[in-house]
């Protein structure tokens, strides 16, 4: 499917996009975010937007200028956090007449039956009412065994849980290259791929910034994941000025990852 034809859209932005280099939120660039979603919406596409930045939103409105190793205190830092992102999105979605709602899941959620169909129906619910979810995994009560080790892995099932048509996974490179292009000058974007292609999964590499949880390999994994109930995968630069708004007007921008339909 292209992306011009999908009508149910997870959109992922990594902590790059939405934290001033990890010190708190960027209230500009989520405006931003805001302004093409509403477009999105009244073109009559369903949006949901998985959002990392509240360890970051936390460590700053706690005063901490190191990231904790303690579990307990990263989870507090979340909690806190979390105030000031679900602020943001509902301030920057209203300047549009759009309501937002937060939604905090773990892997465990979606792994027992019971919750997976409550927190389906519910986010369906709140699609038909024009609701734009903003999803994070609940890190104040997760450990290590119930994680989804990052929001790359929440977005993938969210698709996977709402049969979306597309997850558009936006980080601070502009897509999946054939080797890390930092390091690597004859390092060439790769546009179009099937997911669960076992060479993309070389071709990853290592994780990136120290801000940001999963590197590469996590959103080469992701599309394989989203694959599994047919949606397509788009992994592009979210510095890219009206990124969504010109992948669903059909542009070409970044690496598109198409389910293996044999």
């Amino acid at each position: 499917m292209t992306a011009q034809k999908a009508k149910r859209i997870v959109i992922k932005v990594g902590s790059s996009l939405v934290t001033n280099n990890g010190e708190g939120l960027d209230h500009a660039a989520i405006a931003l975010w805001a302004e093409q979603m509403a477009s999105l919406l009244k073109a009559g596409h369903e949006v949901l937007m998985v959002s990392s930045g509240a360890i970051a939103e936390g460590m700053q409105r706690l005063g901490w200028t190191q990231r904790p190793q303690d579990i307990h205190q990263l989870q507090a830092a979340a909690a806190v956090g979390q105030m000031g992102l679900v602020q943001v999105y509902e301030s920057c979605f209203a300047r549009f007449n759009l309501r937002t709602a937060q939604i905090l899941l773990t892997n465990a959620d979606l792994a027992h039956a019971e919750r997976n169909t409550n927190a389906k129906a519910t986010l369906d619910t709140l699609l038909k009412l024009g609701v734009v979810p903003i999803i994070n995994e609940n890190d104040t009560v997760v450990t290590d065994e119930i994680k989804f080790g990052d929001n790359d892995s929440l977005a993938a099932l969210v698709t996977n849980l709402i049969h979306a048509d597309l997850l558009i996974i936006l980080t601070d490179q502009g897509g999946l290259y054939t080797a890390d292009p930092r390091q690597d000058a004859t390092a060439t974007l790769l546009t179009d791929a099937i997911a669960g292609d076992p060479a993309l999964e070389k071709m990853a590499g290592a994780a990136a910034s120290e801000l940001s949880k999963g590197g590469m390999l996590t959103k080469v994994l992701a599309a394989k994941i989203a694959a599994q109930t047919g949606a397509s995968t788009v992994i592009a630069s979210g510095h890219e000025p009206n990124i969504l708004t010109r992948l669903l007007a059909g542009e070409k921008i970044g690496t598109y990852l198409t389910p293996n339909t044999k």
